[in-house]
Parts: C-alpha cells; structure tokens; sequence
C-alpha cells in the first residue's frame, strides 16, 4: 500500500524538493521559458524537472554526457564514463526508501558498478548501500549527534532482453545486510517484467519476496505484487530519450520505483496506473494528464511537471 500512496505523489509531480530555481543554466545562459511557445531548435539537453514550486532535478553535462544530477535536498548523483557508457554511479543524500512520499531522515551512500556484455548491453549492476543516521541527542544536548554508520547493504541487479528485439524484458534484483565478520548472502529480491506495445512500455509488473537457502538463491513465493500500467500513449517525443538508458535504470532501482518504467519509452503516456496485485480484488488507481508540447515535438508539460531543456 506504500507503493500506491508514493506513486500518487510521484505521477502526479507533488514531490517537493528543494527550492525553485531561475531558468538559467550553471553558466548562467538563459534556457527555454515556460511561456515561450517558439521552444528551441538544433540540438538539445534536458536541464530541469520542475514544479511550479520546486525543483525536481538538474542536470550538468560535461560536453554531450551528463555526469551530474541534482536531486531531493541537495542529493547528488556523479555519472562516470567508459567511452559512451556509464561505469560507475555514486550516490550521496537523501531517498525515499519506505514509500511515503517525504525523504527518509537516513542519509544514504552507494556506488553502484555497470557491466556490460556482447553488443554492449547492460547485463549487471553491482551496489555496495551505506545507511547513515543522527542518533537523538543526549541531554543537556538537544540538537542530534553527527551522522553515524546505521548499516551496510549489498545490491544486484541482472538484467534480461527480447532475443528478437533486444527490448529490456526483466530486472531481477537481490540485496541483503552486510554485516562485517559474517558470510553475506541475499535475503530479499524484487522481479520486474516489462511488456510493449510498439516501442512503448505498456506494463511492468513487480514482484517482491525473500530468499532462503544457504546461499540466499532460493526464491519464496512473493509477498508484495504490483502492476504498472501505461496507456495512451502520444506520438511525441520524451523528454527522458535525452537521458542515456543506463542512468534510467539506475533512477528506477535506487528505490524500486517501477512506476516511472516510461522512462524507457520513447513517447509520453497520457494515462497511468497502479494496482496492488495481492489484494482479493485488484483495483487499479488511474491518473491521467493533457501534456503541452513544443514547436519540435518535445513533451515539456505533464503530470504536474514541466521540462526544461537547453541548448546541447
């Protein structure tokens, strides 16, 4: 039930972040206005993810890769290359790990390490989670202490595709505590499938359980199941084709987010749902948008968000 309640927030671009920022870039150039209907030409780069309060997301390019993003309370994800290809992703600040829809009070730190295989697909993401929290202050003291190591967790994410279309088809991921002088194992999975309508994602359905055995290879059956749904789809262009693939998927598993899957679609859904598989009745939550486009196509209003772009 988290998952929906999060997921309303999300699709619906109530997410606060941190404060509204002017519509320049960090060269201090000035970007697409929000009441420009002329919108840009040439070559572009998605900059903002805003509200019409906050600031969802920037993005900072080093040439034609971005290597930088912005995000909730100052967080920062540093983006580091291997010719075209993204090999490593380190994360430092805040997410929202229990669903909730605020930030958790817990600061987090990962890296997370990209494998490739034959035709250059991602075939494997390996993340090492730190978990950092203020213990309560000890009276006289009534401020809390410095952030302290909480714990440490080990992630893997094995990723499948379509034999004939090279399409993603599942991420499976495990993670588990990585407690120091014992033999880690994995305790917890999370199995994502995908299905398409053309080249748009229609559906992804997660599924979350445990794992047993000696070796933490045992799949019990799942305790939570979730079905995301993507219709009506328009035949514009996405503002996340600008972002490299890699980097969406990262976004998506650094909290078990599957209901922003249409980031891997090239063209915008006009409508989405969630709905929680376990329940005697499945009911789904349905939210739907009209977006505002610009001159070349591109989405630049949805869901309560609006994308920036500046010139690449």
């Amino acid at each position: 039930m988290k998952q929906i309640f999060y997921f309303i927030l999300l699709i619906a671009g109530f997410s606060s972040i941190h404060s509204c920022k002017s519509l320049l870039d960090e060269d201090g150039n000035p970007l697409l206005d929000l009441n420009n209907t002329n919108g840009l030409s040439g070559p572009r780069a998605l900059y903002r993810e805003i509200t019409d309060e906050d600031t969802i997301a920037e993005y900072q390019y080093s040439g034609l890769l971005v290597t930088k993003v912005i995000t909730d309370s100052a967080s920062i994800t540093n983006i580091m290359y291997s010719g075209d290809k993204i090999s490593q992703i380190n994360f430092n600040g805040f997410l929202d790990l229990d669903d909730d829809g605020e930030l958790d009070k817990d600061s987090i730190s990962y890296t997370q390490l990209f494998t490739y295989g034959n035709g250059g697909r991602l075939d494997k993401i390996s993340e090492n989670r730190s978990i950092f929290r203020r213990p309560p202050p000890v009276p006289p003291a009534t401020t809390p202490g410095p952030q302290t190591l909480l714990g440490k967790e080990k992630k893997q994410y094995e990723f499948k595709y379509v034999a004939a279309s090279a399409k993603l088809d599942s991420i499976i991921g495990k993670s588990g505590i990585d407690v120091a002088g014992t033999q880690f194992k994995f305790t917890e999975y999370s199995r994502t499938g995908f299905t398409y309508i053309g080249d748009n994602i229609s559906r992804a359905v997660n599924f979350i359980g445990q794992l047993t055995g000696a070796n933490g290879d045992v799949f019990q059956p799942p305790v939570e199941k979730y079905g995301f749904d993507f219709y009506a789809y328009d035949n514009q262009i996405s503002p996340f084709t600008l972002l490299p693939t890699a980097y969406k998927i990262s976004r998506i598993i650094s909290t078990n987010n599957y209901g922003e899957s249409h980031l891997f679609s090239p063209n915008n859904p006009k409508r989405v749902s969630l709905t929680d598989l376990t329940t005697p009745i499945p009911t789904p939550i349905v939210l739907s948008t009209n977006y505002v486009y610009d001159p070349q196509t591109y989405m630049t209003k949805g869901y309560g968000v609006n994308y920036i772009y500046k010139p690449q």
